[in-house]
């Protein structure tokens, strides 16, 4: 649901300010890895439209072997090393270092992901996944995937101020991702005493998430703002714009993600990896999975072959 936020001070009328810190702290996850999750769990279940945000952290053999999504998209973005992707339906990559895997799961997925055999002595294999709620009349499409190539992902760079844009656009350059849910996604990179002010669309809900060093975000004056690595800030309605800077003393750059998204305002359901609007199509999805029906059919007889090679079915 959209957080509103109260102005304090004719110089807050235009910004968004941070309305809730939250420190990501470790769990373990799939089969034996470990995430920081942030968007998902219980102090903040749903922040619309979106579902989890984790910063995950896999070395082999662990990772997150055969299992089914429907309902939502997953957002995977690599930050060090790589990962191979398997599902029921015959496709197969490796999504790379700074690479990027947009997966529409819709009306049904089951799929594998886990470290690649050629990392290349890489023993950590890290990054973000996030879910995005699917509106009502997207949950059963067909599932689709857009992926892109760290070197494809588009760049810019301006006083001292570095940006991946991996949706949306940033000073006039636009990432080639569609995305069904409106979204933005931007990654910055602060080099000491540097600062944005980045625009976002004044009904969106929107997130920030630190992935290095320091920085203040919104109104140093105010709690909250100050922020540090595996810290998520939350930020309230009531501006079109993101006012952030480094902070550091020590010399080091500030590294985060702002993620904006339009709110769907529909009811949610959740029930692990599947995601509708009602208790009775979560019912039906959970049937049409145990029966491989409605966009489960290929699921029958396939294992990915990651999970198979380490005997985990």
């Amino acid at each position: 649901m959209p957080i509103s936020e109260k102005s304090s001070g004719k110089n807050n009328i235009n910004k968004r300010l941070v309305v809730k810190k939250l420190f990501a702290r470790q769990q373990h996850e799939g089969f034996g890895a470990v995430v920081r999750r942030s968007i998902g769990r219980f102090e903040l279940r749903y922040f619309d439209p979106f579902l989890v945000l984790d910063e995950f952290s896999v070395s082999a053999p662990a990772g997150f072997p055969d299992h089914p999504h429907r309902g939502f998209e997953t957002v995977t973005y690599m930050l060090e090393g790589e990962i191979l992707h398997e599902d029921c339906e015959g496709h197969k990559g490796v999504i790379r270092e700074g690479g990027l895997q947009w997966m529409t799961a819709g009306k049904g997925i089951v799929h594998s992901e886990m470290p690649s055999s050629n990392s290349n002595g890489i023993t950590h294999n890290k990054g973000l996944q996030l879910w995005i709620n699917l509106s009502s009349k997207h949950k059963l499409v067909e599932p689709i995937y857009q992926e892109i190539e760290s070197k494809d992902i588009a760049e810019t760079e301006k006083d001292g101020v570095r940006v991946r844009i991996i949706a949306g656009e940033w000073n006039g350059v636009k990432s080639k991702i569609c995305t069904r849910t409106p979204t933005m996604y931007l990654d910055f990179t602060l080099s000491p005493g540097s600062r944005i002010s980045q625009s976002i669309p004044f009904h969106w809900n929107a997130f920030v998430y630190v992935l290095e060093g320091q920085g203040h975000f919104g109104d140093s004056k105010l709690q909250h703002s100050g922020a540090a690595a595996h810290h998520l800030l939350l930020l309230g309605l009531g501006g079109d714009r993101l006012e952030a800077w480094n902070s550091s003393d020590s010399g080091l750059p500030l590294r985060f993600i702002l993620v904006g998204g339009e709110p769907i305002g529909e009811p949610m359901v959740q029930f692990g990896p599947f995601v509708m609007n009602t208790q009775e199509e979560i019912d039906q999805t959970i049937d049409d999975f145990d029966n491989f029906r409605n966009g489960f059919e290929k699921a029958r007889h396939w294992k990915s072959q990651a999970a198979s090679a380490l005997g985990l079915f």
